[in-house]
């Protein structure tokens, strides 16, 4: 029986992707673990694997297409023996063909339309993740099998065809599997946006302007920020920072790693006092849950690269426990994959606390808007020479940076969050401790 290749979700929020580029063609042979595409998230560009073993019958979504949704069929593999006349009627490339010449469909054809395929990636209650082949997937689907329910045969305890085509639904799983039928969406629920593109458009009708089409990437950014900013309660703390002590450490310390060809950033000792301060302050290093609050032992920090289009936040596990160098090393190279839109779904998810540096730039000071499920977000400016009084009563030049503290107040309330933020300061204005 012919099997569809599905288009991955490669990310918890692509919805649809783009098909970059084949890196097969019909009539190819491929095995398990061998590279069929590349395809465009609305993060970065990756390799898609072959899952089962086959030939290439039929591609169904040509190289460059847009807007290809998460699930939809791709291409048709032939199992051993099968020819392209197994293909038949029921391949796919009628609904997708109808796609591409529709763009809204009626309500006969919605109801004509073929059940969905089994979810890409299926969940057992325990949040861990079954792996399971697609054509074992669609055959559970028609049967109405729970996959959790399932012991796998394949490599590593893989579901496949030979485990779902001899099961039966068991009494218990019958109203398991209504109840998973997840009910529609309520319009009111959509956050507002501002006017319809209708009403823009009228509004400047007389003006000379040009249409941006949104892509994947702003269209998340979008959806996101506007979610956190109208969902997460934001407070803000402020601190000036003298940095007079880090710059004359940070210039012997680049003196001294000349010859390794490493170079440490002020961004660098950051990073490393917010993952420090995460540690003395363990009660700020957390994430909302929806109706709970984890609280993570490493400190894990996103740190905000701006890119043509956008940005990521990848993310530097286990910072406190690495060294300046270290950390500059990784940063450098997450920060250049990510312009490359190289960076996989892990390298930039999760993480506790974010840093936002605007610095460079010459802004001295702005609010960030918090990426959940963040606890806070870091907003540094730019380091410069201002009068100011020391302890001693006099006045001198001294190089200060101004940052912002934005806090869920869901998660760290404003006692807890100035710790954090002191905490921050402090290892700033001593450098030398954060080596100890």
């Amino acid at each position: 029986m012919p099997i569809e290749i599905l288009m991955p979700a490669l990310s918890p929020t692509m919805e649809e992707g783009t098909l970059a580029k084949w890196l097969v063609k019909e009539g190819d042979e491929v095995s398990s673990g061998d590279l069929l595409a590349e395809i465009e998230t609305d993060k970065a560009t990756m390799e898609f694997e072959a899952v089962e073993d086959g030939v290439i019958g039929k591609i169904l979504v040509p190289e460059g297409s847009e807007g290809v949704a998460v699930n939809s069929p791709i291409a048709i593999l032939l199992e051993d023996g099968e020819s392209a006349d197994d293909i038949g009627a029921s391949s796919a490339a009628a609904p997708v063909a109808a796609a591409e010449s529709a763009p809204e469909a009626t309500p006969e054809a919605v109801s004509a339309a073929p059940a969905p395929a089994a979810p890409a990636a299926p969940v057992a209650a325990d949040g861990n993740r079954i792996f399971a082949s697609p054509l074992a997937r669609r055959i559970a689907a028609n049967k109405g099998l729970d996959l959790s329910t399932i012991q796998g045969s394949g490599p590593r305890g893989r579901i496949v065809k030979a485990d779902v085509e001899g099961a039966s639904i068991s009494p218990a799983a019958r109203p398991a599997a209504t109840a998973a039928k997840p009910s529609a969406p309520a319009s009111a629920a959509k956050l507002p946006s501002g006017p319809d593109t209708d009403t823009v458009l009228k509004m400047y009708g007389d003006r000379d302007f040009e249409e941006v089409a949104l892509d994947g990437m702003r269209k998340t950014i979008a959806a996101r920020l506007t979610e956190a900013k109208q969902s997460i309660p934001h407070f803000y703390l402020r601190r000036d920072i003298k940095l007079d002590a880090l710059l004359a450490f940070r210039s012997q310390l680049n003196k001294q790693l000349e010859k390794r060809g490493a170079k440490l950033s002020v961004n660098d000792f950051i990073i490393k006092a917010c993952a420090l301060a995460l540690q003395e302050v363990p009660e700020a290093n957390a994430v909302w849950a929806n109706d709970r609050i984890l609280k993570l032992s490493p400190s894990d920090v996103a740190v905000a690269v701006a890119i043509e289009g956008g940005l990521f936040t990848p993310v530097l596990k286990d910072a406190e426990m690495k060294s300046l160098s270290a950390l500059s090393a990784e940063m450098k190279d997450l920060a250049t994959r990510a312009r490359d839109r190289k960076l996989a779904p892990h390298e930039y998810q999760g993480g506790s606390f974010a840093i936002s540096n605007l610095g460079m730039f010459g802004i001295d000071n702005f609010d960030a808007v918090i990426n959940p499920p963040h606890g806070a977000i870091l907003a540094v400016g730019a380091g410069t020479k201002k009068p100011v009084v020391n302890a001693e009563g006099d006045l001198e030049v001294a190089t200060v940076m101004s940052v912002t503290l934005s806090v869920d107040h869901r998660v760290i309330d404003g006692a807890l969050g100035a710790q954090l933020l002191n905490s921050i300061v402090d290892n700033l204005e001593n450098p030398m401790a954060m080596l100890a």
